[in-house]
C-alpha cells in the first residue's frame, strides 16, 4: 500500500519536473532524452531510498539512501518554486513573449521595387495592378506607369496603410515568439534550481548541527510548592539510522546532560533500524544523567524496527520504558503510553485506562505519548500535561501546514480539550538530512506551581 501511494505521488511530480526543466527548456531530441533519463534515474533512487535499507539493512548501504533522500528535498523545493512561478510565467508568455514585432514601413520606393517589369507590348503607358502587402487594404490598387506609384489611389497619409510616410500600426495578437518562450522557460528553471539547492544546503547545515536548546515554563495547578521549578529534559525523534553516526548520539547526550535536569523523557522514534544494526550508535545514551532517571516511550518507528528488542536494549542503556504504566515521582505522577502504531501492527497499542485509572487524583499527571493526537484520549483521563514529538515541527516548511491537518499541535505549547500539550521538534531527522524552518531541538520543561 505504501509503495503504491509513493508511486502515485512520485510519478506525476517527476513528469511535471520533466515538463518544466527539460521539455520546455530543451530544443533537441538528444537533450530531451538525456534529461528524461536523468529524471527517471532520480525517481528510481528516491524509491530505492525507502526500499533498500529495509531490504538489506539500515547500515548495509548509505549511498543509495543519501542520493534518494537528498533528491527528495531538492525535488520538493523545485516543485514548490516552480508552482509559485506558474502565474508569472503565464503572464510573461501572454505579454512580453507575445509582444508584436513592428512591421516594416511601406514606402513608395519599396512598392516600386516590388513591381515587375512591364509585360511585353504594354509600353511605358501600360498600367499594372499590385495586390496589397499584408496590412494594406485588400482591394487597394496602385496604377500607373511601370515602377511609378499613383498616390491618388492610395489611402491618405494618416491611414493605417500609409505609403511614403512613417511605419504603420503593428499587428497585435500574433503567435508567440518561440525564442522568447524558451528564454522564459530557461530563466524559470535556473531560478528554481538555484533556489531549491540553496534552501536544501541551508537545511542540511541546520539538520546536522547541534540541536537548539529550548526552555519553557509550564504551570500545573496541582503541582506542590516543593516541586516548583522541577525540570524535565524532553527529547524525541533522535532517529538513529543509515545517515547518522555515533557523533549524533554523543551530541544529544552532551546537550541533555548540560541541562542538569531532574528527569529525562525520551518520547519515541529513537531509531530507524534494528538493535544489531544500530546498537553501537545508541550506546552513548547510556551516559544520560539526571536526578530522577530517564524514561522512554515507543514511537511509530520503534514498531518498524523491532520494538521488543529495542525495549530490552533501552532498559540495558539505563532508561526505563513506560508501556501503558505510571509511577509516582516526588509530588507528581509520570505516565507513559505506547504509540498508536503498536495497535495498528498488532504489537500492543496505547491503553490509557491501564496507565491512568486508579491514580492519586491529588497529584498532577505528566504523560509521555509520542504523537500529539493522543492528547484527545489523554484529556478524557484528566491528564494535566502531555509531552510529545513525532511532528518534527514539519521538518521542512511548508510541510508544517500538511502536518497540521493530522496533529492538533505541531510545535511548542498548545492545549487539547483542557490538557496542555508540549511538542518538541525532535533532535534528529527522518528521510532527508534537511531541516528548514524547524531546527532540531531539545527542550527543558520547567514545571511551575500555581
Amino acid at each position: 500500500m505504501f509503495f503504491s501511494i509513493v508511486l502515485i505521488v512520485v510519478g506525476p511530480i517527476h513528469w511535471y519536473l520533466y515538463k518544466r526543466l527539460v521539455k520546455d527548456t530543451t530544443t533537441t531530441k538528444r537533450g530531451r532524452r538525456i534529461g528524461a533519463v536523468a529524471i527517471i534515474a532520480l525517481a528510481v533512487a528516491l524509491l530505492a531510498a525507502f526500499i533498500v535499507p529495509r531490504a538489506i539493512g539500515a547500515k548495509a548501504s548509505w549511498v543509495i539512501p543519501m542520493v534518494g533522500y537528498m533528491w527528495l528535498a531538492v525535488l520538493f523545493y523545485l516543485m514548490v518554486t516552480l508552482l509559485v512561478l506558474e502565474i508569472p510565467r503565464v503572464i510573461a508568455n501572454r505579454t512580453w513573449a507575445r509582444r508584436p514585432a513592428a512591421r516594416t514601413p511601406v514606402t513608395a520606393d519599396s512598392v516600386a521595387a516590388t513591381v515587375p517589369a512591364a509585360a511585353p507590348g504594354t509600353g511605358s503607358g501600360g498600367s499594372q495592378t499590385l495586390l496589397a502587402e499584408p496590412g494594406l487594404p485588400a482591394a487597394a490598387e496602385i496604377t500607373g506607369p511601370a515602377g511609378q506609384v499613383d498616390e491618388s489611389e492610395t489611402p491618405n497619409a494618416t491611414g493605417a496603410g500609409q505609403v511614403g510616410g512613417s511605419s504603420a500600426e503593428p499587428t497585435r495578437g500574433g503567435p508567440a515568439d518561440p525564442s522568447r518562450r524558451l528564454l522564459i522557460a530557461r530563466s524559470a528553471a535556473i531560478f528554481a534550481g538555484l533556489t531549491a539547492t540553496g534552501i536544501t544546503a541551508y537545511g542540511v547545515k541546520t539538520a546536522l548541527g547541534d540541536p537548539v536548546l529550548k526552555r519553557v515554563q509550564i504551570p500545573l495547578a496541582k503541582l506542590p510548592r516543593s516541586m516548583d521549578g522541577y525540570k524535565i529534559a524532553l527529547v524525541s525523534d533522535i532517529h538513529l539510522g543509515p545517515l547518522t553516526g555515533i557523533e549524533h548520539s554523543r551530541r544529544i547526550v552532551r546537550s541533555i546532560n548540560g541541562m542538569n535536569a531532574d528527569l529525562i523523557a525520551v518520547a519515541g522514534d529513537m531509531v530507524d533500524g534494528t538493535v544489531a544494526e544500530l546498537g553501537d550508535e545508541a550506546a552513548p545514551l547510556a551516559e544520560l544523567r539526571s536526578r530522577d532517571g530517564a524514561y522512554f516511550v515507543t514511537g511509530n518507528h520503534e514498531y518498524f524496527s523491532g520494538a521488543e528488542e529495542w525495549l530490552v536494549e533501552v532498559e540495558r542503556l539505563g532508561m526505563r520504558p513506560l508501556q501503558n504504566e505510571r509511577l509516582d515521582i516526588r509530588g507528581l505522577t509520570l505516565a507513559g503510553v505506547n504509540d498508536v502504531s503498536g495497535g495498528d501492527l498488532g504489537e500492543g497499542g496505547p491503553d490509557f485506562g491501564k496507565a491512568l485509572d486508579g491514580r492519586d487524583p491529588g497529584k498532577p499527571v505528566v504523560l509521555l505519548a509520542h504523537q500529539p493526537i493522543q492528547a484527545f484520549e489523554a484529556a478524557k483521563h484528566g491528564v494535566d500535561l502531555q509531552l510529545s514529538g513525532h511532528t518534527h515541527g514539519g521538518q521542512m516548511v511548508p510541510f508544517n501546514l500538511i502536518a497540521a491537518l493530522q496533529q492538533p499541535v505541531i510545535s511548542g505549547l498548545g492545549e487539547v480539550d483542557g490538557t496542555q500539550v508540549y511538542v518538541t521538534n525532535g533532535a534528529g531527522f527522518w528521510g532527508p538530512p534537511v531541516r528548514v524552518g524547524a531546527p532540531p531541538d531539545i527542550t527543558l520543561v520547567e514545571l511551575r506551581a500555581m
